[in-house]
């Protein structure tokens, strides 16, 4: 097992997962626990399967990938931000509908409920073999990666550029901290929410497009597997900041990768599958223990 191939089944993994934790960190800034990534996900990697199969074009596929989710996210954030439904309750409504529709339509539209395998999928761009020979250790990695990759290799840093060094950013980062106060200094505090909810709807396309049209070309039902719900482990473990929550969700996928290596080995099967949830759970406590160590009273 060399160290590129690994780095490279590392970055493979956790491309969504930071894409999932990316769109639970900008939300969870405007103060929005949202727990529709995981749906999100799922419309984005059905429709980019069906609208590509259809038409025979990756771009076509990516974008109905992308569109989907972002629709999906104006959903979610219509009924919280306009309606007063509680964010907790709609995302997961937004879950089992994602989960309940798309099966729908397999039977109904595709007569093939175990999911949708077309033949002769369009193949996404992706990083042409020997192009990257020249950067050591990382370069052969990130060779035959798709964009998809790359584009979140520059989203973790445009996320930091954007909470922090923009206007739009410190006010999105104003209504999550304080809505009065924000509201007291002309900032429109429902305009932030349903910007930050529409830019978590962005990164979870990215996700779900990655994660069917990357290597696998179809669908199938629940495919996303908790990760939306791993990305937001990695939100909360990273306290909403990007470097550590992308981090954390790396960490993540490499706990992913490696139970993949360890299937070569006498190892039960079950304990592999496990392995990245297992950490996501002790990563959770570990931020719980770390914020009561912080809050903690002082002994007299």
């Amino acid at each position: 097992m060399s160290y590129e191939s690994l780095l490279a089944s590392v970055l493979e993994q956790s491309t969504p997962l930071v894409l999932a934790a990316l769109a639970a960190m900008i939300t969870l800034r405007a103060n929005i626990l949202n727990v529709a990534v995981e749906g999100m996900m799922l419309v984005s990697a059905f429709s980019a399967i069906a609208v590509g199969s259809a038409t025979g074009s990756a771009l076509a596929g990516f974008s109905a990938g992308i569109f989907g989710a972002v629709g999906t996210s104006l959903v979610f954030s219509t009924i919280t931000l306009r309606f007063g439904a509680g964010f907790i309750v709609a995302g997961l409504g937004i879950n089992l509908l994602a989960a309940g529709g798309t099966l729908f339509v397999l039977e109904r539209w595709y007569n093939s409920p175990g999911g949708l395998r077309p033949l002769g999928f369009p193949e996404m761009w992706h990083v042409p073999e020997d192009s990257l020979s020249f950067i050591p250790l990382l370069g052969p990695a990130l060779e035959g990666q798709s964009i998809i990759v790359l584009l979140t290799v520059l989203a973790v840093p445009a996320c930091w550029v954007f909470l922090y060094r923009t206007p739009t950013g410190s006010y999105l980062r104003a209504a999550g901290e304080d809505e009065h106060a924000a509201r007291s200094a002309g900032i429109n505090v429902v305009r932030m929410k349903f910007l930050a909810v529409t830019i978590s709807g962005l990164f979870s396309g990215l996700a779900g497009a990655q994660l069917a049209m990357d290597k696998l070309h179809f669908f199938l039902p629940n495919m996303t597997a908790g990760r939306g719900f791993i990305g937001l482990a990695a939100t909360l473990f990273g306290a909403g900041h990007p470097w550590a929550t992308a981090s954390a969700a790396v960490l993540f996928g490499f706990f992913g990768a490696l139970g993949d290596r360890l299937q070569a080995f006498d190892i039960p099967a079950q304990f592999v599958l496990m392995l990245p949830y297992l950490v996501a759970i002790l990563a959770l406590t570990f931020s719980r223990w770390r914020i009561y160590v912080r809050n903690k009273p002082a002994k007299l």
